[in-house]
Parts: C-alpha cells; sequence; structure tokens
C-alpha cells in the first residue's frame, strides 16, 4: 500500500465525524420540537440551548472534516 492510498483511507475515516454531527444535529433538532410542542410556552426560553448545542455537534464535524483535509493536503 502507497502513501497516497493511506492517506485516502486515513481522511476517509477523519470523515466519520461527519456522520456523528449529523445524528447529533437531528437529536438537538428533534428535542427541542418535541419540547416546544409540549410546552410551547418554554419554548423561547430554550433556543439558546438549541443553538449551543447545534453549536457544538457542528463543531466536532468541521473538527473532523478539517483533520481529513490536513491528512489529504499537508506534506
Amino acid at each position: 500500500m502507497g502513501l497516497a492510498a493511506a492517506q485516502m483511507i486515513g481522511a476517509g475515516l477523519a470523515c466519520i465525524a461527519l456522520v456523528g454531527a449529523g445524528i447529533g444535529i437531528g437529536n438537538v433538532f428533534g428535542s427541542y420540537l418535541e419540547g416546544a410542542l409540549r410546552n410551547p410556552g418554554a419554548a423561547a426560553s430554550q433556543t439558546t440551548n438549541l443553538l449551543l448545542g447545534f453549536a457544538l455537534c457542528e463543531a466536532t464535524g468541521l473538527f473532523g472534516l478539517v483533520i481529513a483535509l490536513i491528512i489529504l493536503y499537508a506534506k
């Protein structure tokens, strides 16, 4: 196996973090929607928690993507 093949495999494995980020974002928004439908009065106070959860999940995915790009293009 050559160096280029190992880089491609490593970058693909690093992109698995994107799957986790997608699942996390789905859980965050799904839980918020479920809570907002149960208690519409409290939905406005939970918006900051929604955005914080979204940002943390998205950051995890972006870190995986950055690692994959570093593996591919850093020499």
